[in-house]
C-alpha cells in the first residue's frame, strides 16, 4: 500500500496525508460541509437550498428562523440539507448554524446570481446565492435536487427590456431538478413558461392537475405541459433527465398549501400596488422584487410573509420526498444491475471490457492536533477511516466514470471485509474472493496536524493470495478485456501470467507501480515487454530502469527542464516495447511519452507492435493550494482511472489529460481516497468554466 506515494503526483513533491476533519473542499473556492460530504458518500439523499431568502427575502430574525425551520423539515424527511452561500469569497454548500447566523445579520449582504461569483469570489465578499449561483454550486457538488420559494421569470415588459432572471438559462444549462411554488405573480408568467421551454427545460407541476402556480396562488391561468402526483413520479422524472444526459434542468411546480391560498386574492391585491409604486419611483432590475415583497408584507399587515413562509415550507417537505424517493431508486436500479460478491474462491461470471487485478484495503489515519506527537503517551487527535489499495481506487474511480471494470482481489472474511463491501456496492466486486483464516488489508498512519508521517503500520499479506492460480479462473474475462490493469501489489508470478496471457491473446495491459520497491516486478523477467501502458512517478521509473541495468541518475533533479530530461531519457528505453508512459512529476505536472501522432501523443490502444516516431508531450498540473487538499492517497489512482476512461472512451489526447488532470484534483479535496464526488461532469473539461487550462508542451520527438 502506498498511502503516502506519488498522489502528490500533481502538487506536491513531498508526499504527505492530509486528512482533516473539516470542511471538504472540492477546490479552493468551494467548500462542502462534513455533513454533506458524509451523506453524499453514503449515497444518502441531499436537499441543496438557496440562501437569497435570508439575505434579501425576509427580515431578520424572521429569515433565520425560517432557514433553520427548512433545514429541520429536510432532516425530518430523511435528508440532509446544504444551504447553500458565499462567505468571504468562498461558496459553501451547507452552512454551519453559525454561518447561517453570519447571513442572516449581515447588513450589506450581496445577490450573487452567475454573473455575479466571478467578482464576489475575486473580493473576497459574502452574500446569498440566487436559484442560478444555487444550481452552479449544487451541479458541482453533485447533489441533484433544490428546493426554493420561487424562480426568478421574464419580467414585465421584458420583450422591450430584455430583463430574464438568469435563473431561466441556468435551468437549460445545468441538470439540476429545482423544486419552487412556480413564478410571482410580478412576472410575465406566460412569456417565462415560453422561455423555459425554450430553454429545453421539462416543466412540470406537482399534484392532480396541470395548473402552473404563481407563487402566492395555487393558479396563474397557465399550465405546465406535465404533471406528477406523487415523490415517486416525480423522482423518475428526475431519473430519466439525468440518464439521458440533456444537461437541462426539470422544474416541478409545487402548488401552495391550500389553507394558505385563501388570502391569496388580498396578496394579488397588493402586488399590483407594489408593482405601480416601484415603478412611479424609478425602481428596476434586482431591486424589484424585494421592494415589492417588503411593500406587500406592510399591506397585508404580514400576510404575505406568512404565506410565503408556508409555501417555502411546503416546498421543503415535498422536495426532501422527492430527494429521497430518488435515491431509493437510484439504489433499486444499481442493486438490479449489480453482481454481489460471492464470498468464496469462485466468484460469480462477469463480463467487461475492463478488468483490474489489484490491492484492497482499510486505511485508518490517526491525525493529532499537535505540530509534534509524543511517542509513550496519549496525545489529542482524531481518527478516520477510509477505504484504499491501488487496484481498488482504480476500480472506484472507473465505475464512477461509467465503467464497469471486473475488479479482482482478496480480503478476509472478517469485520473489515464487511465494511469494504458495503462501501464498494457501486463497484462490481464479484472477482473479489473472501478467504478464511486471513485478514482484510488495513493500514494505519499517525500523522502530526500539518500531515507529516510519524509512522505507519500496514498488514498486507492477503495481497499474496492474489495469486495466478486464482486469477487464472478469470480467463474468460481476460481474453474478450480490451484492458487490463495491475498493480504492484499483486505477487510477482501473478504479474508474469498476466502478462503472458494477455501477449497470447493481445491484449493491452496497463501497469500501475504502486510505490518505488514493487515497481521492478514486471522487469525482473521478460513480463514488462508485454506492457502497454504505465504510470510511475520519477523514482519508479528509475527503479525500472536499474532492473533493466540501465544507468540512472544517483539524485532525483530539482529543476523542470532536469526533470523533463531525466524523464525523457529514462523512458526511451522502455518504449521499446510499452506503447505509452503516464510519467507523473508533482508540481511540474505530467509527461506523456509514447508515439508521435500529429503533434500529441497516441494514448489509444495499440492493435500491433510497429516501427513508430516517438515523443514526449508534457502537461503542467493544475494549480491547487495546499489549504485545498484533505488527502494526497487516491490522487494518483483518479488520474490514471480518468485516462483509462477518457482512452475507453476514445476521446483525444487532451481530454483524456485533463479528464485525468479534474478528477485528481476532485480526490485532493476529498476525505476518502477516490472522492464520492467524482462523475463524468465533474471530470468534463467542457463543463470547467473557470479553468485556464496549462497548454502541453512537445518536449521532445525522436
Amino acid at each position: 500500500m502506498r498511502i503516502l506515494k506519488r498522489a502528490s503526483a500533481l502538487i506536491l513533491r513531498r508526499e504527505i496525508t492530509t486528512y482533516q476533519r473539516i470542511m471538504c473542499k472540492m477546490d479552493s473556492l468551494f467548500r462542502v460541509h462534513p455533513s454533506v460530504s458524509q451523506a453524499m458518500a453514503e449515497n444518502k439523499p441531499v436537499v441543496a437550498l438557496e440562501s437569497t431568502i435570508i439575505t434579501h427575502g425576509m427580515p431578520y430574525p424572521y429569515n433565520l428562523s425560517t432557514a433553520k425551520e427548512v433545514e429541520a423539515i429536510v432532516r425530518a424527511e430523511g435528508a440532509t440539507p446544504a444551504t447553500v452561500g458565499v462567505i468571504g469569497g468562498e461558496v459553501h454548500v451547507g452552512l454551519s448554524s453559525e454561518e447561517l447566523d453570519h447571513l442572516a445579520q449581515s447588513k450589506s449582504p450581496l445577490k450573487v446570481s452567475r454573473r455575479d461569483l466571478p467578482y464576489v469570489i475575486s473580493k473576497g465578499l459574502s452574500g446569498g446565492t440566487t436559484v442560478s449561483a444555487t444550481m452552479i454550486a449544487a451541479h458541482r457538488a453533485g447533489i441533484p435536487v433544490f428546493v426554493t420559494g420561487g424562480i426568478g421569470g421574464v419580467h414585465r415588459d421584458g420583450e422591450n427590456s430584455l430583463d430574464i432572471s438568469a435563473d431561466l438559462t441556468e435551468l437549460g444549462r445545468t441538470p439540476i431538478a429545482v423544486i419552487s411554488a412556480g413564478v410571482k405573480s410580478i412576472l410575465d408568467i406566460g412569456r417565462t413558461l415560453e422561455f423555459l421551454e425554450t430553454q429545453g427545460v421539462c416543466v412540470a407541476t406537482y399534484g392532480a392537475s396541470k395548473n402552473f402556480p404563481a407563487f402566492f396562488s395555487p393558479q396563474s391561468g397557465f399550465t405546465s405541459a406535465y404533471h406528477v402526483c406523487n415523490p415517486e413520479e416525480a423522482a423518475k422524472l428526475i431519473a430519466s433527465s439525468l440518464s439521458l444526459g440533456l444537461q437541462s434542468g426539470v422544474l416541478l411546480a409545487v402548488p401552495i398549501p391550500e389553507e394558505h391560498a385563501a388570502s391569496g386574492q388580498q396578496i394579488e391585491d397588493a402586488i399590483q400596488v407594489a408593482v405601480a409604486e416601484a415603478s412611479a419611483k424609478g425602481v428596476t432590475g434586482r431591486d424589484v422584487t424585494p421592494f415589492v415583497l417588503q411593500k406587500v408584507s406592510f399591506l397585508t399587515e404580514g400576510k404575505s410573509l406568512q404565506a410565503n413562509i408556508a409555501l417555502i415550507h411546503n416546498n421543503a417537505k415535498v422536495g426532501s420526498q422527492i430527494a429521497c424517493a430518488l435515491t431509493k431508486q437510484m439504489k433499486d436500479r444499481a442493486l438490479k444491475t449489480q453482481t454481489l460478491a460471492k464470498p468464496a474462491n469462485f466468484p460469480l461470471n462477469s463480463e467487461s471490457n475492463i478488468v483490474i487485478i489489484g490491492g484492497i484495503n482499510v486505511d485508518f489515519i490517526a491525525k493529532g492536533k499537535t505540530k509534534t506527537l509524543k511517542f509513550g503517551q496519549t496525545n489529542l487527535g482524531s481518527v478516520s477511516q477510509s477505504f484504499g489499495g491501488v487496484g481498488r481506487n482504480i476500480a472506484d474511480s472507473l465505475s464512477r466514470l461509467g465503467h464497469r471494470p471486473l475488479f479482482i482481489s482478496a480480503t478476509g472474511a472478517d469485520s473489515n471485509s464487511d465494511a469494504v463491501f458495503k462501501y464498494c456496492k457501486h463497484m462490481n466486486t464479484s472477482g473479489v474472493a473472501r478467504l478464511e483464516e486471513h485478514s482484510t488489508a488495513t493500514y494505519c498512519a499517525v500523522i502530526t496536524e500539518s500531515g507529516e508521517l510519524s509512522l505507519g503500520l500496514g498488514d498486507m499479506d492477503i495481497h499474496q493470495q492474489i495469486t495466478e492460480r486464482y486469477v487464472s479462473q478469470f480467463e474468460k474475462q481476460l481474453s474478450l478485456a480490451t484492458l487490463v490493469c495491475l498493480d504492484g501489489n499483486i505477487p510477482t508470478s501473478t504479474i508474469n501470467y498476466v502478462c503472458s496471457f494477455a501477449k497470447k491473446h493481445d491484449i493491452n495491459v496497463w501497469y500501475e507501480p504502486t510505490d518505488s520497491e514493487k515497481a521492478c516486478k514486471p522487469f525482473l523477467s521478460d513480463a514488462w515487454k508485454s506492457l502497454s501502458y504505465s504510470s510511475p512517478n520519477l523514482a519508479e521509473l528509475c527503479t525500472m530502469n536499474k532492473t533493466l541495468g540501465v544507468k540512472t541518475p544517483e539524485v532525483l533533479p530539482c529543476t523542470l527542464d532536469e526533470t523533463l530530461s531525466v524523464a525523457v531519457a529514462l523512458s526511451r528505453p522502455l518504449l521499446e516495447h510499452l506503447h505509452c508512459l503516464v510519467v507523473t512529476l508533482g508540481a511540474n505536472g505530467v509527461l506523456l511519452c509514447g508515439e508521435h501522432d500529429a503533434g500529441t501523443v497516441n494514448l489509444q490502444p495499440r492493435k500491433q507492435k510497429r516501427k513508430r516516431q516517438l515523443c514526449a508531450l508534457h502537461y503542467p498540473a493544475l494549480a491547487v493550494t495546499s489549504e485545498g487538499i484533505m488527502n494526497v492517497s487516491g490522487a494518483g489512482d483518479s488520474l490514471a482511472g480518468a485516462l483509462m476512461a477518457g482512452i475507453l472512451q476514445g476521446e483525444d489526447t487532451d481530454s483524456c489529460v485533463r479528464m485525468g488532470l479534474l478528477a485528481a484534483r476532485t480526490s485532493l479535496a476529498s476525505p476518502h481516497p477516490i472522492s464520492p464526488l467524482l462523475t463524468l461532469d465533474t471530470v468534463d473539461p467542457n463543463n470547467v468554466y473557470t479553468e485556464t487550462w496549462p497548454k502541453p508542451s512537445l518536449v521532445w520527438t525522436d
